[in-house]
């Protein structure tokens, strides 16, 4: 089929970005033909508190990426949706996770659709934000009437998408974020960390906002313990709200945690990620509300334990007791998670276990419900 993917993609950055690049390696490997519309300008300064929304790593080989959705200008959202029009797409896939996006990618797919020929599918992050803003409902709304069906990666989302429409909607988990290059050994990873081999690492990983809890973890690793066991934390990502960054800064001045706290907030590089989750012996979600993380499949993929909080669609994905635990969502439920891991033969057959899971999240069996989604 000819197929477009309206979304992030390079030289913008983060997760999204990552997702539909691919998603688009894996449509051209079973013979459609994919082209990315990406974003000129994809966030006005005031929704993006980042330092960058650009990458300097070098452009995904082999894929066309065309960057020139302009988020805030309707008359672009016209113009690109005519092009997209007259390129007769079978099938369109857009990713939806924020309603201040339902105006601009929902005039589009209005115009893309004329032809009569495309097919719209969704695949869901979010229906509902984690941080609502005034117009979110009738954003969402607008956005989609112009969808023919939807794919969600968690099974609340799903329940969120079927409060706003009885269109077709199908559930399938997150596949694995198999890009990234392979792991190092923990020696070499410290190495280039500058951490010291004989510690005991956790790991928090990805953009840091309110919802996703460091603030709980940081209150974990102050209980005694948790620093009697020797356990430190690894910090890696960037923060997206200053209140959120001296609250954290805060709780680790109050609790004499900077030796025992390795923080590197700014964005991770994809050529780096290895290195973070290649030290740590266990990865940390300590989310206070979620729907799906692309974090626990970057751990699938290597092959790392996790202790989630059992909010959302997380523990859907993280079986407590085979590839890790799920904790209640405070930090004592979590310090005592962490603790539990480190207790010999806490997770017997980890390995295995790791393996077997691994392998319900992959990228063919994600396409072929998208496919079965849409009716192509």
């Amino acid at each position: 089929m000819k197929i477009a993917i309206l979304g992030t993609a390079h030289p913008l950055r983060g997760g999204l970005a990552a997702f539909n690049e691919r998603l688009a390696y894996q449509l051209q490997e079973q013979g459609h033909e994919v082209t990315i519309w990406s974003f000129s300008l994809q966030y006005p300064s005031f929704l993006f508190p980042g330092k960058t929304q650009f990458t300097d790593e070098a452009p995904p080989k082999g894929l066309k990426i065309l960057t020139t959705v302009n988020s805030v200008n309707p008359a672009n959202w016209i113009s690109v949706g005519s092009e997209m029009n007259k390129q007769q797409y079978d099938l369109i896939i857009v990713k939806y996770w924020l309603p201040f996006m339902g105006p601009a990618f929902g005039t589009i797919l209005r115009r893309a659709k004329k032809n009569g020929n495309t097919r719209v599918l969704c695949i869901v992050d979010n229906i509902i934000p984690h941080e609502s803003r005034p117009g979110d409902k009738q954003f969402t709304n607008y956005f989609i009437k112009a969808v023919d069906a939807f794919v969600t990666m968690s099974k609340d989302v799903l329940k969120d998408v079927k409060t706003f429409t009885d269109k077709p909607a199908h559930f399938t988990p997150h596949p694995i974020y198999d890009s990234y290059d392979a792991a190092v050994s923990k020696e070499d990873a410290c190495k280039k960390l500058h951490l010291d081999l004989s510690k005991k690492y956790i790991l928090f990983f990805g953009f840091i906002r309110e919802y996703k809890g460091l603030d709980w973890l940081l209150e974990a690793m102050a209980d005694k313990r948790i620093a009697a066991a020797g356990i430190e934390l690894i910090v890696a990502g960037e923060y997206y709200n200053k209140d959120v960054e001296a609250t954290n800064n805060d709780i680790i001045a109050r609790n004499n945690l900077k030796s025992r706290v390795h923080l590197t907030t700014d964005f991770v590089p994809n050529s780096e990620v290895r290195y973070f989750f290649s030290a740590a012996d266990l990865v940390v979600q300590p989310y206070k509300h979620a729907t799906q993380s692309g974090i626990t499949q970057i751990a699938f993929h290597f092959e790392k334990p996790m202790v989630v909080t059992n909010v959302g669609g997380l523990a859907e994905v993280v079986p407590d007791g085979k590839v890790g635990f799920v904790a209640e969502p405070n930090p004592k439920a979590i310090a005592d998670a962490i603790l539990k891991f480190y207790e010999p033969n806490s997770l017997p057959n980890l390995e295995a276990n790791i393996l077997a899971e691994k392998k319900k999240y992959s990228w063919d069996t994600f396409t072929e419900v998208m496919m079965k989604a849409v009716g192509v």
